[in-house]
Order: C-alpha cells, then sequence, then structure tokens
C-alpha cells in the first residue's frame, strides 16, 4: 500500500483565493462615498426635480474624489435634468395658454360691456353670451 498522506505544509482542502478587488474599488463592507446620497438625490429627483440635481451632482463628486463611480449620482442627474426640462416647457406652455384665455376673457367682456350686456357678441370668431358675463 502507498501513502495517501500529503506532502507536510500543504493542505489538499485548501482553495484558491478571490482575486484582488479591482483598482480604486472599496474593499468589501466598506461604503462607496456619495452612494447613499446618489440614491436619495435620485427619489428627491422624481418629486423636487432641481433639489434632485444638485444632490446628485455632489453625490457624483464625492464619489469621483474617492475614485469610485456611482450610478446612482448619474442617474440622479439625468433625472433631474429631464425633469427640470419637461416641467420649464409646461410651465411656459400654461403661462401662454393663460395669457391667450386672459386675452379673450377681456376682449369678450369689453365687447359685451359696448353692447350693454345684452345679447350675443363674436369674439375671435366665438359666439359669446353677453348674459353669462357679469358687469
Amino acid at each position: 500500500m502507498t501513502d495517501q498522506t500529503p506532502p507536510p505544509g500543504t493542505n489538499p482542502q485548501s482553495y484558491p483565493s478571490a482575486p484582488p478587488p479591482a483598482y480604486n474599488a472599496p474593499a468589501q463592507g466598506q461604503a462607496v462615498p456619495g452612494r447613499t446620497l446618489g440614491i436619495v438625490a435620485l427619489v428627491v429627483a422624481i418629486f423636487f426635480n432641481v433639489i434632485g440635481l444638485i444632490l446628485g451632482i455632489v453625490a457624483l463628486v464625492q464619489s469621483r474624489k474617492a475614485g469610485v463611480k456611482n450610478g446612482w449620482a448619474v442617474a440622479a442627474i439625468v433625472v433631474g435634468a429631464v425633469l427640470t426640462v419637461v416641467g420649464i416647457i409646461v410651465a411656459i406652455s400654461l403661462v401662454a395658454l393663460f395669457s391667450a384665455a386672459a386675452g379673450f376673457a377681456g376682449e369678450a367682456f369689453e365687447a359685451c360691456q359696448a353692447a350693454g350686456f345684452t345679447g350675443t357678441v363674436v369674439v375671435q370668431g366665438q359666439t359669446v353670451d353677453c348674459a353669462t358675463i357679469s358687469g
């Protein structure tokens, strides 16, 4: 019979060690600087666009200083920027709509006032019943 014992100093149960972490990657268990702020920024960016955009930029700067990537912060910046632009477009559209409506209402009031608030008048191609406008 042959001896099946391993040579001294070796362990048949050992496994190869895990590869080392990537360059500048935080070790296991370490928090990524700015990651939590990036997640918070993404959630805030959905409801308060400009604040979320600013928090996302702060989180990205923190992560870059530590030399790590922060996808949450980038997502917060993108969402905050896009929703801010959409909000500005909607606000401009609403202001234009309300100013046009106010202009129509003013013209209708003046036309009905000239008619003594009786009958109907035509304003911007629309027939307006002056009885519905109080003077």
